[in-house]
């Protein structure tokens, strides 16, 4: 997610550097969202509602309010409405960003079960959204998305991840609700410690993925949200 690049896999669009709110405070949701909100209490129904959402590639980041309302979302946007909803339930709202090479980042909502990690994620790509609570550490679960997070040329370009970032530290702003844009919270997560992935030699001896492979992870994508690798 570093600065001057794309926002999340499958949109060209970078989350441009907007100010924060000045205040906000607890989430004032609506009793209509709040009966949407309490339908979402397992990881599985908000990735379900998640796929259901049209795919966004405009520019900046909706809150999680403007995502239930228009009902569209990139993936920065849908990782947002994720930790939301886990919020809601009790869960800590926590991101974890995928940093790419030649290619769109990456931006998942991190929760747990029984003390194994897993995901939900909104993208243009098939192959990269649920995961299991399977995982014992957030890098198992990292590479678990590696062979298949590639490019619309099936290079390989995953190259490094974020430590699971805790979006409770801007409650105050009133992230879930505002009506403006929250792209500020994309550069908050930009600066939180990333690992990386590969050495340089493992990098050099990478190959692209299996055509087929690219071909059903890009089923249903839309083209005008594809990052364009050079």
């Amino acid at each position: 997610m570093s600065l001057g690049r794309p926002a999340g896999k499958g949109t060209e669009k970078r989350r441009g550097r907007a100010s924060p709110p000045a205040s906000g405070g607890e989430a004032d949701w609506t009793p209509a969202e709040r009966r949407l909100l309490a339908s979402l209490d397992t990881p599985e129904k908000v990735q379900l509602f998640l796929n259901r959402l049209a795919y966004d590639p405009a520019p900046g980041t909706a809150s999680p309010r403007r995502v239930l309302r228009e009902r569209k979302a990139n993936c920065f946007e849908g990782a947002l409405l994720a930790a939301a909803a886990f919020r809601y339930h009790g869960r800590p709202p926590l991101l974890v960003d995928m940093r790419s090479w030649n290619d769109d980042d990456h931006v998942l909502a991190v929760f747990q079960r029984d003390g194994a990690w897993g995901c939900v994620a909104k993208s243009n790509y098939t192959v990269l959204r649920f995961r299991e609570p399977v995982y014992r550490t957030i890098r198992e679960l990292m590479m678990s998305f590696f062979d298949i997070f590639f490019n619309a040329i099936g290079q390989k370009t995953l190259r490094q991840y974020s430590v699971p970032f805790d979006l409770r530290r801007f409650d105050s702003r009133g992230w879930m609700t505002t009506p403006d844009d929250i792209s500020w919270i994309g550069d908050a997560l930009d600066r939180a410690r990333h690992y990386q992935v590969l050495t340089p030699a493992q990098i050099r001896e990478l190959h692209r993925a299996d055509p087929v492979l690219v071909k059903a992870g890009l089923m249903g994508a839309d083209p005008s949200g594809l990052f364009k690798p050079k």
